[in-house]
């Protein structure tokens, strides 16, 4: 369906029943006898959340999609199928189960997904030898997101915020940048999340690096820390900031935490003017690109030109984070339904959530009612934890 979202909280069955019809219109549309998934994103998105590997690193898992005019199938071994019939798969789906051992696998699978096809093409996301590439105007119909996926995303958003959280009250000065993470991991394990990535660092190595992989340095003053969680297989990122001190307070303030010391500081207010420029250019029917060169802009007038040309800002979010990036020339239209995470960073700041676009308003999947707060043009965004 590639217009606005569907308003049905559905049933998972009646979920993996409209997009197989939505599949199916495909075929018609390209004229195509068969579309095989392989990817792990794609085949969250076609079961309706479920998972095809055991790898949350890998591009492909051990379980395929195939679909036809007339059937639709679960192509996997026998290693994997009973749990995945257990525990993962629900829908009217056919499943074709072959020995695990290659090159039998390979061979069976091979023949089967040709027989299925009629002799006619295969669209795929990850196209093998004689398959096509699903078109980009397909690939981008899975940004909009139905009512149901938004509801999981929803519970994503609010498991990985919280996640976030426990790690950093946990923290301390003295912790190094790979403890912090750790502590994060296990947080968004315990509540059935899976890190697509985790990002740590500290006083010293924020101000260096934008965004770097957690080292064995000491956090020290500031502890900052950025994760993309997973589960449903839907991505949602978020970056929060703790000062293990009492923050210096802006003239502004506003803020919704307990005291002084969770007022807005001169850097929480400077970084979140530069994020509400981005998040204004959020408009259904506006291009992508316009949030970038919105953020060019705001860069440039905070004296660092040339930003968006150094460092990835974010873009559309989904099954993939990023599912598009953010570009001079990435001229997808931004659509109702659609999930977007930004990341914009100054010396020493950054900031991310990722919002639900819903027509001119961005509901924010990743908002902790816990974490101290400000509103900043309407919305309310998180300010840097002041903790001794």
């Amino acid at each position: 369906m590639a217009g606005g979202s569907v308003i049905m909280n559905w049933p998972l069955e009646l979920e993996v029943a409209h997009k197989l019809a939505q599949m199916r219109g495909w075929l018609e549309q390209e004229r195509a006898g068969a579309i095989r998934l392989r990817g792990v994103d794609w085949f969250a998105w076609a079961t309706a959340g479920a998972s095809n590997s055991h790898c949350h690193t890998a591009e492909c898992g051990w379980a395929e999609v195939l679909v036809t005019r007339d059937a639709a199938y679960i192509l996997t071994d026998e290693a994997e199928a009973p749990r995945m019939r257990e525990e993962e798969v629900r829908g009217p789906w056919t499943w074709q189960v072959s020995p695990w051992m290659q090159p039998q696998l390979y061979e069976l699978r091979e023949h089967f997904v040709q027989h299925a096809a009629g002799g006619a093409a295969v669209l795929s996301d990850r196209p093998g030898l004689h398959e096509r590439s699903l078109p980009v105007v397909l690939r981008e119909e899975r940004l909009v997101l139905l009512e149901s996926e938004q509801l999981r995303y929803r519970q994503v958003g609010q498991l990985a915020a919280s996640a976030a959280a426990d790690a950093l009250r946990q923290a301390r000065p003295d912790w190094s940048e790979q403890e912090l993470a750790a502590a994060c991991v296990r947080a968004l394990w315990l509540r059935g999340l899976q890190a697509v990535h985790v990002l740590a660092s500290g006083a010293e190595r924020q101000r260096r690096y934008h965004r770097a992989p957690p080292a064995h340095a000491m956090l020290g003053t500031q502890a900052v820390l950025a994760l993309c969680a997973r589960r449903f297989g839907l991505c949602a990122s978020l970056s929060r900031q703790r000062r293990f001190a009492p923050a210096p307070q802006h003239g502004a303030g506003g803020g919704n935490g307990r005291g002084a010391a969770n007022a807005m500081d001169d850097a929480d207010a400077a970084m979140l003017a530069l994020e509400a420029v981005a998040l204004d250019a959020c408009e259904t029917g506006h291009a992508l690109s316009m949030v970038y060169h919105a953020l060019d802009s705001a860069y440039a007038y905070a004296g660092q030109p040339d930003t968006v040309r150094t460092r990835r800002q974010g873009g559309i979010h989904g099954y993939l984070a990023p599912e598009v990036a953010a570009g001079a020339h990435t001229e997808i239209l931004l659509k109702r339904g659609m999930a977007l995470a930004f990341h914009p960073s100054l010396p020493g700041s950054t900031v991310e959530d990722t919002f639900l676009l819903d027509g001119g308003h961005l509901h924010n999947l990743t908002h902790d009612p816990s974490w101290p707060s400000a509103m900043v043009q309407g919305r309310s965004r998180p300010l840097t934890l002041a903790l001794a």
